[in-house]
Order: structure tokens, then C-alpha cells, then sequence
């Protein structure tokens, strides 16, 4: 059995805290094989049907009908039930194949619904659909408690896990093994009967909440827009801004105005530019404030309750925390030891905020020398920021972005994965996609041409698509019941611009869309036989590191050279230009890590909280204040807008996992640079067969180990940011 779904109302996603997302992740992704058990066809309908046609099977996106969904699900439930039956009731000693390699196989169908699912609720998440999303949700997470609390499966697991034959398992066997016996136990299959009642009606009412919270910010998101009717409200904005506004305001019924929608893509570059002070003020007001405006969308109480219940059901398990279930079988281990590597960065972080806003003001207070003293509000860090680079580093952003063409960029994504995995990506037209603006790459090894998998790419804004960024993988990679090629996506927010028009994207846009792509290399680069343990089936604080150590090679000169070419000259990049970059490469760190890191210790002081009933503006509030929090900078992600911790479990008491991961980000490029450099096949070589190919067959500590050869300290995180390395005197 693959992972199941948790709870939740949205997509399992994996997304990142550097490059403006609001990720949902809500549950274990579902990873359908083009196969099924005799008992796993239930029906005919495209929704239940194996993946058939071209590529080892494809999701049947041009016969899906939303309106299906809720009798499909119930049809695969019964056919996955049927499965369990089969194992539960085995008349035969419990063995590994019989039980636990059963157990893999099992919920085809279910997981093919749970995929398709999962794309509607994150990327066509319309009002025909939301309805249908607020009745499934509390069902997934049902089945979830009724498999874990399946007392006749359990022990049939238990005694495999337990059994004196394990020794004779492979290492990959063994690893099943444990995954299955602990994932049990943690969901509760210990608990009497009283406690597993109330584990179920918790689950099924978090899974409610969870969808209310994500469809109250995206309620948020598309009602809320600020409208530019005159070229006076455009003033700063660079072109590729005003025809993003207008191509958003065009789509929208209003062709002739400009519309900053509610969203990072469209607020960052308008706070960068704009000189229309007041109207970055309103533009940074409406999404800070997304889910906290009182009324039908507000998300204040949602939170209450779901912290409450969280805190009730690890009381439940066993636990002091939230905080400390979910980071139990984490590489962290224990909340302590996460808060120790947040509190240790934050310290030196807040002291470069300082400076960086003192920069800025000095700036401010020169402009304003005749008029009114402008004093630093975070509505005017991105733009004085702005300014602050060119006085320091002769570096103008609108320099840079005519060289960053969106499609260009995944040209050099391709070329990086040939060059550090052997990977080719050809173009596909034979299969069908669920929106026009999806496009499909095949994937093969470039050594043996043998195919590898799919690559989708949906990289527009829409309506009904939440924002961010994020991956997901369609069907995961196995080979326990014969060859199954994975099937990932990517997923991006993109501002679509006019037909025939390049796509220009910002600098962190485009460290966003190598580090999504990370994620896919991650699942593409999958050689293991069991898709419990495949691709990025890993976890939290792990499953970061491969996406964020690829955004390291945007910057390496072959890509620059080659892909960063001019939107109208088709040349590269200048020489002088790149060197600004990389000496700008520290550029702005102070906010970039306050920003996220405040939203981190908001989630993890949140869920060590416990059981007290929480008004989370009023701790939002004093906690910040506690912290020291510059008064210059918001949360990356406020606590009424958390999607990556109140629509889903998936990131709960793990935001900390973007910061752990770049601990081992950092040292691991180090191993490239005191090599031959990025592109060094023996440490590339090292990187795949430890980290990317093993998914979660091996404990994460020992793959790193393997690669590296030792430990991750502190130490190349600091160099990288830019921050003093402990124990190291300032020159």
C-alpha cells in the first residue's frame, strides 16, 4: 500500500519556503500504479479504470467529469476494502510477501481516484467543485483511520515486523517493514476502542477544517484585487509588469485597466517597483490580511479548533505535543533540537535585518531631505531594498529579468538534469492534460534511452488554482510487480503574459522553478521496488534538501551563459552582469531569513502550546514581540493564511524542515566546489545513488552520510548566508 491520505482538502504537494509559495500539503501522496488487483476494478468509469495508453499508462484527464468523484471514491473504497479483507483475513501464517508486499498492492483504484482528487482541489478548484471537496475530504480521512485501526491487519504487520525471518529480508524489506509497523503505531492502532473512536471523529473534523481554511484564503485571493486605472498609478513599474497587470485584468473582464491580484507573484514585483506609496500599502494590506478580515472567510477560529484537536489527538497517542508526534521518526528527532537550529540562525538573521533597514532608511531619509521624513513600514522594504542593491551593488533587478525568459530557464532545468542525472526530455503530444496551458515532457535516460517517466509542467496563474509553487508525483516509480516509470509535475503561479510574448521572471522566481524541479529530479532519479518507499516519499526535514540544493545551479555560469539570453537581442548575459550577481549573492538575507524563520517559530511554538485554546492574532502578536521580531518585516506566511500548517497536517510543526534541509544544502555543494565544481560527475555520481535514487529505503542521516562522508554542521549554512560562522572572530 502506497501512502495514504491523512486528512485534508488539497493536493499533496511539496513546495518551498524561498520561493513564494502558500503550500497545502495535506497528506502522504498517492502513487497509482498503471495496474490493479483483480478486486481493485470496481467499475469501468475513467476515474477507477487502470492507467492505460502510451508511457506505461497516463491519467485519463479528457474523460473525467468533477461531478464523479464522490461516487467514484466510494467505489474504490469498497474495492480497497475488499483488498484489506483479503490480507486481514489470510488464513496463512503473516510472511513479507503475503502481508506486506500484499499490503503495497493494495488501493489502486482508491489511490487513482486520490490523484485525480487531489489535482481538481489544487489546480481546478472552482465553485462546481468546491462543494464536492468539503463532502470527500472528512471520507479520506476515514479510510485512513479505518485502515490504521484495522486491529486483524496490524497484528498480521506486527508479526512480520516482529518476526525472527526479518533478517533474512533485504535492507529495502526491512526498512518496509519498519515504516509499516511505526506508521501503525502512530496512527493510533495501539488505542482501545473509546480512544480509536475519538482519534476518527478528530481526523474526519480536522479534514473539514482543513478545507474551509484552504478555501477561505483562496476565496481571499481571487476577491480580493487592486484595480490601476491610470498610467499615474503605474509610475516605477517596468513593463513586464504592466502587461502581466494587464493580461490579468483582460482575463478578467476589465481589458483597458491594470489588476495586482492577490497573490506573491503579482505582490512582490508591484512592492518592488511601484512608486505609488499609498497603493503599496493597499496591495501588501490585502495579502497580509488574507484570511483575517473578519466575516465568512476568516480563518481565526479555524485555527483554534484545529490546534485544540491536534493537541487533543497526540494527548491521545501518547505524546506532550503535537510538536513532538510529528517530529518523532523526523531527522530533527525532537522540537528541542529543530527550535536550537531556528533560535541559533534567528539571532544573527534579526542583527542583518538591522543593517539592511538602516541602509534602506539612509536612502529614504535622502530622498525625503525637503519633505516629509518617510520612516521604513514593510510595505517599502522590496522597494527600498531595490534601491539598496543598485547604490551597493550597481545591480538593478529590471537588469537582470529581460534575461530570464521563463521558457529558457526550463531549457537549462533540462540541460542540468542531463548533465547531473543523464537525463533527456522530449517533448509529448500523444497524451492528455486536465487545462490547456498543461504541457508534458517524456523523460529517458540519455545513456541506455530506456524511459524513465513523464514530466508535467502547469507553470500559469488561473482561477481556481491556489498559488505557489509545488510538485507532486502522479504515480511514483516501483518495480515489486514488474517495472512501474513514475509521473511528476510541476506546478507554478506564473503571470501569463500576451500571446507570442516571453514570459519574463524575476531572479528568486526562477531559484522557485529550479527548486520545484528539484523535487522532480527527485522523483524522476527513483530506483527502489516498493512505492511506499519511492521518490519523495521521505521525511519532512529531508525532502527539502535535493530541491533546494538545485537551486544552486542557476547561478553556475553554464547555465547563465546559455540560457540567460536577452527577450528581444537573444543575447546571453553579460560577463559584468553575472559578476554583480554573485557578489549580491548575499544581498537581502537579513529579511529573506526573518521572514521565513518567524513564520517557523510561530508554527512550532504554536504546537508546542498544547491544549490551551489559542486567539492566534493575540499569539501571533506577543510571540513575535517575545522574539524581537523587526518591526520592518511580516511573517512569510501569517498565521490566518498558513496553508502549509492549517489546510493540512503535512507541514505542522515542520515549517523548521526548509531550514534544516539548507544545513545540509549548503555543506553538500561544498562537496561540488571543493571538487571540480557543480558540474563534478563523481560527486553528482555520489549525490544520485545516495540521495536520489534510494527514496526512503535507507534513513535519510545514513544516505547523507554516504554521499558526504560525514555530518552536516552549521557552518556552510552560515557561509552562505552570509552570516558570522560560530566560533569565528569578524576581520
Amino acid at each position: 500500500m502506497r501512502p495514504l491520505f491523512l486528512t485534508g482538502a488539497s493536493l499533496a504537494v511539496l513546495a518551498c519556503a524561498a520561493c513564494a509559495t502558500t503550500a497545502q500539503e495535506l497528506r502522504d501522496p498517492p502513487h497509482p500504479a498503471p495496474h490493479m488487483t483483480a478486486t481493485s476494478t470496481p467499475s469501468p468509469s475513467p476515474l477507477l479504470a487502470p492507467w492505460t495508453g502510451p508511457h506505461g499508462g497516463v491519467p485519463p484527464f479528457d474523460r473525467i467529469r468533477a461531478d464523479e468523484f464522490p461516487a467514484a471514491l466510494e467505489a474504490s473504497i469498497e474495492a480497497y476494502r475488499r483488498d484489506l479483507a483479503a490480507i486481514a483475513d489470510n488464513p496463512e501464517p503473516p510472511t513479507f510477501e503475503n502481508t506486506l508486499a500484499a499490503f503495497e498492492d493494495a488501493g489502486r483504484a482508491y489511490d487513482n481516484v486520490g490523484t485525480l482528487y487531489g489535482i481538481w482541489a489544487s489546480s481546478l478548484n472552482g465553485p462546481e467543485f468546491q462543494p464536492i471537496e468539503r463532502a470527500l475530504a472528512p471520507r479520506f480521512a476515514a479510510v485512513s483511520d479505518e485502515i490504521y485501526q484495522n486491529e486483524k491487519l496490524f497484528r498480521r504487520i506486527e508479526a512480520v515486523y516482529q518476526s525472527p525471518d526479518q533478517a533474512k529480508r533485504t535492507p529495502e524489506q526491512q526498512r518496509l517493514a519498519w515504516h509499516h509497523y511505526t506508521r501503525f503505531v502512530r496512527s493510533g492502532a495501539r488505542l482501545d476502542a473509546g480512544a480509536k473512536k475519538r482519534l476518527v471523529d478528530i481526523n474526519q473534523r480536522l479534514a473539514s477544517l482543513f478545507t474551509q481554511f484552504g478555501q477561505n484564503v483562496l476565496a481571499d485571493e481571487e476577491g480580493q484585487v487592486v484595480w490601476l486605472t491610470t498610467e499615474a498609478e503605474l509610475d516605477g513599474l517596468p513593463e513586464s509588469v504592466r502587461a502581466g497587470a494587464a493580461a490579468a485584468a483582460e482575463a478578467r473582464g476589465q481589458a483597458g485597466k491594470w489588476a495586482v491580484t492577490n497573490t506573491r507573484s503579482s505582490m512582490e514585483p508591484f512592492l518592488t517597483y511601484s512608486k505609488r506609496r499609498e497603493l503599496r500599502e493597499k496591495v501588501w494590506r490585502n495579502y497580509v490580511n488574507r484570511g483575517d478580515n473578519g466575516g465568512a472567510h476568516d480563518n481565526n477560529a479555524i485555527i483554534t479548533e484545529i490546534l485544540q484537536l491536534r493537541a487533543e489527538r497526540a494527548k491521545l497517542l501518547g505524546y506532550a505535543t503535537h510538536a513532538h508526534w510529528r517530529l518523532e521518526n523526523s531527522m530533527a528527532g525532537t522540537p528541542e533540537r529543530a527550535l536550537t537550529l531556528m533560535e541559533a540562525v534567528w539571532t544573527p538573521a534579526v542583527a542583518r535585518v538591522r543593517e539592511e533597514v538602516a541602509d534602506m532608511q539612509a536612502i529614504a531619509n535622502k530622498e525625503s531631505a525637503k519633505g516629509a521624513k518617510l520612516t521604513i513600514e514593510p510595505w517599502d522594504y522590496r522597494y527600498y531594498a531595490e534601491k539598496v542593491r543598485k547604490a551597493k551593488y550597481d545591480l538593478d533587478e529590471n537588469e537582470v529579468k529581460p534575461y530570464l525568459q521563463l521558457e529558457k530557464l526550463r531549457e537549462g532545468m533540462f540541460w542540468v538534469a542531463g548533465e547531473l542525472f543523464g537525463f533527456t526530455f522530449t517533448p509529448v503530444t500523444d497524451v492528455a492534460v486536465f487545462h490547456p496551458d498543461v504541457r508534458v515532457w517524456q523523460v529517458k535516460d540519455k545513456a541506455s534511452g530506456a524511459h524513465v517517466g513523464l514530466w508535467y509542467f502547469d507553470p500559469y496563474a488561473r482561477p481556481g488554482k491556489r498559488s505557489g509553487a509545488w510538485m507532486n508525483a502522479y504515480r511514483a516509480q516501483e518495480n515489486f510487480r514488474g517495472e512501474v516509470p513514475t509521473i511528476v509535475s510541476n506546478n507554478s503561479n506564473f503571470v501569463k503574459g500576451k500571446p507570442g510574448e516571453p514570459v519574463l521572471i524575476s531572479w528568486s522566481d526562477a531559484q522557485t522553478l529550479f527548486h520545484e524541479f528539484g523535487h522532480a529530479l527527485h522523483g524522476l532519479s527513483s530506483r527502489v521496488h516498493y512505492p511506499g518507499l519511492s521518490g519523495t516519499a521521505v521525511v519532512r526535514d529531508y525532502v527539502e534538501f535535493p530541491s533546494q540544493l538545485l537551486e544552486h545551479w542557476l547561478s553556475t555560469p553554464e547555465v547563465l551563459n546559455t540560457y540567460a539570453l536577452h527577450a528581444q537581442t537573444g543575447k546571453p548575459i553579460p560577463a559584468a552582469l553575472i559578476q554583480k550577481l554573485e557578489k549580491a549573492a548575499t544581498f537581502n538575507q537579513g529579511f529573506g531569513t526573518v521572514e521565513y524563520l518567524s513564520s517557523a517559530l510561530i508554527d512550532m511554538k504554536l504546537h508546542l502550546a498544547g491544549a490551551q485554546k489559542i486567539d492566534p492574532d493575540a499569539f501571533e502578536r506577543d510571540t513575535l514581540k517575545a522574539l524581537g521580531m523587526p518591526k520592518e518585516i511580516v511573517m512569510r506566511h501569517r498565521t490566518p493564511q498558513f496553508g502549509h500548517v492549517f489546510a493540512g497536517d503535512g507541514y505542522s510543526a515542520g515549517y523548521y524542515s526548509y531550514l534544516w534541509a539548507d544545513t545540509l544544502t549548503a555543506d553538500a555543494y561544498e562537496a561540488f566546489t571543493e571538487a571540480k565544481g557543480p558540474y563534478d560527475t563523481s560527486v553528482a555520481g555520489r549525490l544520485k545513488t545516495h540521495v536520489f535514487q534510494v527514496g526512503n529505503t535507507v534513513d535519510p542521516a545514513e544516505g547523507y552520510r554516504a554521499f558526504r562522508g560525514k555530518d552536516a554542521g552549521i557552518d556552510a549554512l552560515m557561509r552562505k548566508r552570509g552570516f558570522p560562522v560560530p566560533g569565528t572572530k569578524k576581520n
